[in-house]
């Protein structure tokens, strides 16, 4: 049988939601008889690149061509390919994109895969304007699939994405090495936050928050991992309310999926999210999760079940919301619920649902 040839393509590789979800999947997907390429614009580390080599991806690199280039290289080197299937994870680049795959002599199957509820606005109207020319729509998230981000889709199918349960697992058990690695007490009930340093994860509303219960419950200790724009302001502001001793930042953290196994419980503050790649790895470790109400996270994080849900915008909700999951009692029980619901996360059946889609689209089927 002919090998299909796979092209996803996505704006950045940098250590985040969409790319981390993209690379694991890739990791895993059946080899026999699809030749996988992944084209980027944008990178600030080698991390996810390497990663994808090592396990026989085609990687093409275009940082190196000028910024005001690089769409019209993208659209030279994808169609250069004559791929049978085009995966793309960016709305800018499939709004490029779409027109000039669909004129090809040989049309591939055009796959595009939403991983937000909301974009900027200009995003969002250019997206929609070709996103019609989708021969498949897939939204990472139940919340994903009704929201702006995918109206206009012929097809719309939701798939939620996944970790390496097994990977996460074994961290878990490792939980006191990690702690010791990072200086973290053991006597400590730990709140873990790996969270990009930018507006919408809402740091200040967290350290707010993390004020008020450090008030009630002395023992509690917040570790902060992540890099970005706000970075300066966020470390400000813990220096600025005295809390540098029980709200630490490690900055960028590579692999920091094992702090998050390692926690008692993660904690986010996002003003908006589409399905959080952290979220999966606590539900994997059997982490609980106090967070936000907002976007893609009521569709894995179950009030009361496998973590504590939380209104979005307030500090005093979130305190209360982690004081909460402190007690010993709800605490045993959320975690029971997070280990239970580890499937739900599975990378493994991510990878195959996927290659299940390709090998339909590949013999000429869903095309509608």
């Amino acid at each position: 049988m002919t090998t299909a040839r796979i092209c996803e393509v996505i704006k950045t590789l940098d250590v985040g939601g969409a790319e981390v979800l993209l690379v694991e999947r890739l990791r895993r997907a059946p080899r026999s008889e699809r030749d996988y390429t992944v084209v980027f614009l944008r990178a600030s580390t080698e991390t996810l690149a390497d990663q994808l080599r090592a396990c026989g991806v085609n990687v093409v690199d275009l940082r190196d061509r000028p910024r005001w280039l690089r769409y019209a290289e993208l659209v030279r080197v994808v169609r250069k390919q004559c791929p049978d299937i085009v995966n793309i994870h960016s709305p800018a680049p499939a709004a490029v994109l779409r027109p000039f795959l669909y004129l090809m002599r040989r049309r591939p199957f055009l796959v595009s895969t939403v991983h937000q509820v909301w974009y900027r606005p200009l995003t969002m109207l250019l997206d929609r304007s070709t996103r019609w020319l989708d021969d498949v729509t897939v939204a990472v998230s139940p919340q994903v699939a009704t929201a702006r981000t995918v109206r206009g889709a012929r097809r719309v199918r939701t798939r939620i994405h996944g970790v390496d349960v097994g990977v996460q697992r074994s961290w878990a058990r490792r939980a006191q090495q990690v702690r010791s690695e990072f200086g973290i007490p053991m006597d400590s009930f730990v709140f873990v936050c790996v969270a990009n340093l930018n507006a919408k994860k809402n740091h200040a509303l967290l350290i707010e928050a993390a004020e008020r219960l450090l008030a009630q419950r002395a023992d509690a200790l917040f570790v902060l991992a992540g890099d970005g724009p706000l970075r300066e302001q966020v470390l400000s502001e813990i220096g600025r309310r005295g809390l540098g001793e029980r709200v630490r930042f490690l900055g960028s953290v590579e692999g920091a999926n094992r702090l998050v196994a390692a926690a008692d419980a993660l904690v986010l503050a996002s003003t908006y999210e589409g399905l959080p790649v952290v979220i999966m790895e606590a539900i994997a470790a059997g982490v609980p999760v106090v967070s936000t109400a907002v976007g893609g996270v009521p569709d894995l994080v179950r009030d009361g079940d496998n973590g504590i849900l939380v209104p979005h915008g307030s500090p005093q909700g979130l305190a209360e919301g982690m004081l909460r999951a402190m007690q010993p009692d709800v605490h045993a029980a959320l975690a029971a619920g997070a280990r239970a619901g580890a499937e739900a996360v599975d990378v493994n059946a991510t990878a195959e649902w996927f290659d299940e889609l390709y090998g339909v689209a590949a013999t000429g089927g869903v095309r509608g």
